[in-house]
């Protein structure tokens, strides 16, 4: 019989192994999510991208791009509603699983998280009290008061080229407009579509325009928006990239544009 407890025990480890090793892959298939659920984080305070409506309800560009590409993965999105400054804070803290806020893919935001191909792209531009001819370099806005969306690309760059002029820092977009209109400010730098539908183009932006050129420098600006995604879920970067191709092979992505913009939103 003593010989044979070795022989024994082997076989009660081996059992044993695979036992736990089926636990472990069970685990595992447990966890991995299966995608059919998405909770996306958007904004509601970037018109017109992402804009809470008279009726209380989510409403523009990006929150339509977010129904139809959860209708081409076929998944049941719930839109979670999250101030910018704590966008990727929360997507890493799992409170949502995607961002589709306008959010542009640079270099140093894809140290923090994964990104989509884009869904559009668009130049950045100043506004203010002026032409198209304006001097917005920064020698030219030297003294002014520059405002910008805190923690944007839009802040970097400002932060990083005029440092002559005071920078006056927001937690909205809208925010911006209100002190433009008031005459807290002298310039905002953002983006050139937001700033139409967002300002120019309502009440509180007449007396305005487009100052200076378009500002396209990769390097602040990146390479278009994209949706933001945790690192580790890159089967659910694969399923929007493919959504993306989908709903514009099919239309459906003009069909939402079109709604907003009189050009190609989607950009080169």
């Amino acid at each position: 019989m003593m010989q044979r407890r070795p022989l024994l025990i082997a076989c009660l480890t081996a059992a044993l192994g695979a036992t736990l090793g089926i636990f472990t892959s069970t685990a595992a298939l447990a966890q991995a999510p299966d995608w059919k659920k998405v909770r996306i984080g958007v904004e509601g305070a970037y018109p017109p991208f992402s804009e809470v409506g008279t009726d209380g309800k989510l409403k523009g560009f990006d929150i339509d791009m977010a129904l139809a590409l959860c209708a081409e993965m076929k998944a049941e999105c719930t839109l979670v509603q999250q101030e910018w400054d704590g966008m990727i804070p929360a997507l890493q803290a799992k409170k949502f699983d995607a961002i589709i806020a306008s959010m542009a893919i640079t270099e140093e935001r894809k140290k923090a998280v994964a990104f989509t191909n884009k869904y559009y792209n668009t130049p950045a531009r100043f506004v203010g009290k002026g032409s198209a001819t304006t001097d917005v370099s920064p020698a030219g806005l030297k003294g002014k008061k520059i405002g910008v969306q805190r923690t944007t690309i839009h802040d970097r760059y400002v932060t990083a080229f005029y440092k002559d002029s005071e920078i006056v820092r927001y937690a909205k977009q809208d925010e911006v407009y209100l002190d433009m209109a008031a005459g807290r400010i002298d310039a905002t730098l953002g983006d050139s579509v937001a700033e139409d539908g967002g300002f120019l183009k309502r009440p509180i932006g007449k007396g305005f325009a487009f100052i200076g050129p378009a500002i396209e420098d990769t390097k602040f600006f990146g390479d278009g928006s994209g949706i933001a995604i945790r690192k580790a879920d890159t089967t659910l970067v694969d399923k929007f990239n493919a959504a993306i191709v989908s709903l514009r092979a099919s239309g459906g992505y003009k069909k939402i544009q079109d709604k907003y913009f009189d050009f190609d939103v989607f950009g080169k």
